[in-house]
């Protein structure tokens, strides 16, 4: 019995051991945590049940787990943000990524996101709330939230948006490197207005580069309503690696989760290839890993920090090969190299051909960008090329992008969420290090303006300190929040400081 009873004794005291750390992380929830440290702690308090494996076609209990964290987006623009109509890919095919009616006045759209932190943080397209002026999230049991955008990566159209919430149901983040062509995958949203739809597919294939992010022209004999992605000397930021499913998706599941068999989300849904705007069995989605790097710096800087190899290069294939006089057909070619970037500086030269990327084989760019956007400046890649007939190996150092992109945004609402939005900007708090530099004791830095928002009509660039919004001083994004909602004669006061030191105060309308 004494035996028994120190085993139970032991085993009590262990959980509570266990439960107290738990305690201990969950009371620094928020406190700079990686979305992947979130969901450590989120998961040690909340596991997930057994699910079936990739070869079961039983998709009862993955679609429990994935659908309850799939929210319904709902957004208000006005015309002038929309451009007074259709956009070109509209016109031609409806919408491919959600959906829109044509009333006069405000437009709407309808997209869906992901819940990936349970304190409110829900990833989506960047297509579906670039012009949002009001979002609202709805919820899998019904609730429904006004939902801010934090920041926006039209690199890859994904957009961090925060409701204000505690406790929420959360997607598993998986690891999309491992998905394989031809395992079982579901695909959560709401298409047609139809909530909470689950479809099953397969993965058709992987690193799909169809050439629709950033790309502005159309044309008929392209089923996905943009020309391919150029790979000529154009130096394109587009980062396209899609997870390409057979998955139904439609008009309306942009931004909901292609989740494995498991229940994990190892993609973002993002778009279709149809001539018609439903489906035709062709949907893609941005992998997951792609996207955890970009949503954690959207989070921490506000923007995200990307590094650049610093090359201009050319998909090879049989016909380019033979027009390049060179003998091999898979790989990219070097046409040239940014002045001082990564790749000068480690001693890749015009005309070498870059056949892999840490090791992996390289062959077409979607292997390289892919890879690279998951990087920091100054992170190291190690690249192969053939040059001479040999392979040859470098540790390229990544620089940065001295021009952020932006997106665009705009918002008229009163609410602390649509003010928010209607500044049309991302912000991070001043570290001490920055707070000694400009000799203030306070204020958030703009990290990124988006055309169509107050900052950009007032021309606040990007780099610009804030210190007061209304008079209130402001040394974090709560402060905005607080500040915002009480205009001064109807007017929005901004002072701050330009990255010159010099001052500045400027002054617009609440309405």
């Amino acid at each position: 019995m004494k035996k028994i009873g120190l085993t139970l004794l032991t085993a009590f005291v262990g959980g509570a051991m266990a439960l107290g750390v738990y305690k201990v992380i969950e009371n620094k929830y928020s406190d700079n945590m990686s979305f992947e440290d979130k969901q450590k702690v989120y998961f040690t308090s909340n596991p997930s049940a057994p699910v079936s494996s990739t070869g079961d076609l039983d998709f009862t209990q993955a679609a429990a787990v994935a659908t309850p964290a799939v929210v319904y987006i709902r957004t208000t623009y006005s015309s002038k943000a929309s451009g007074g109509g259709q956009d070109q890919l509209e016109q031609m095919f409806g919408d491919m990524f959600g959906q829109r009616s044509r009333p006069q006045g405000p437009q709407m759209a309808s997209g869906s996101g992901v819940i990936i932190s349970p304190d409110g943080y829900i990833v989506t397209n960047n297509h579906v709330v670039e012009k949002a002026d009001k979002i609202t999230v709805a919820t899998n049991d019904h609730r429904t939230f006004s939902a801010k955008v934090i920041g926006t990566d039209p690199s890859t159209d994904l957009a961090l948006i925060k409701v204000s919430a505690t406790n929420l149901p959360i997607v598993k983040l998986g690891n999309s490197d491992d998905a394989k062509v031809g395992e079982w995958v579901l695909a959560v949203g709401n298409p047609f207005n139809l909530t909470s739809t689950v479809t099953a597919g397969i993965i058709s294939a992987k690193g799909r580069n169809i050439g629709i992010i950033g790309s502005e022209d159309n044309s008929d004999e392209n089923p996905f309503g943009r020309t391919r992605q150029q790979t000529g000397p154009k130096l394109n930021k587009a980062i396209e690696s899609f997870i390409q499913t057979d998955a139904a998706i439609n008009p309306g599941n942009s931004g909901g989760a292609l989740v494995n068999t498991r229940g994990e989300l190892i993609g973002i849904n993002a778009a279709i290839a149809s001539h018609t705007g439903s489906y035709e069995g062709y949907g893609f989605a941005i992998p997951v890993n792609l996207a955890k790097k970009v949503l954690n710096d959207i989070k921490k800087f506000g923007t995200v920090k990307r590094g650049f190899v610093g090359v201009t290069f050319t998909e090879l294939n049989p016909d380019v090969a033979q027009k390049l006089d060179v003998t091999t057909t898979n790989g990219l070619y070097v046409n040239d190299l940014v002045p001082g970037g990564g790749a000068e500086q480690a001693g890749l030269k015009k005309g070498d051909i870059i056949v892999k990327v840490e090791g992996q084989q390289v062959y077409e760019s979607s292997d390289l960008q892919e890879r690279v956007g998951r990087l920091q400046p100054g992170d190291k890649i190690n690249v192969t090329v053939l040059r001479d007939g040999k392979d040859k190996d470098f540790a390229v150092t990544l620089k940065g992008d001295a021009a952020p992109a932006t997106n665009r945004t705009a918002a008229t609402s009163k609410s602390a969420e649509e003010l928010f939005n209607k500044l049309g900007a991302s912000f991070h708090a001043l570290t001490p290090a920055e707070k000694a530099k400009l000799h203030v004791n306070g204020g958030v830095l703009v990290t990124q303006v988006r055309e169509g928002g107050l900052f950009d009509a007032a021309e606040i660039p990007e780099g610009v300190v804030i210190t007061s919004i209304n008079k209130i001083a402001i040394g974090s994004i709560d402060d905005i929040d607080r500040a915002i909602v009480k205009p001064i004669q109807g007017n929005i006061i901004i002072a701050g400081i330009y990255p010159d030191g010099s001052h500045f105060s400027s002054a617009f309308p609440a309405q």
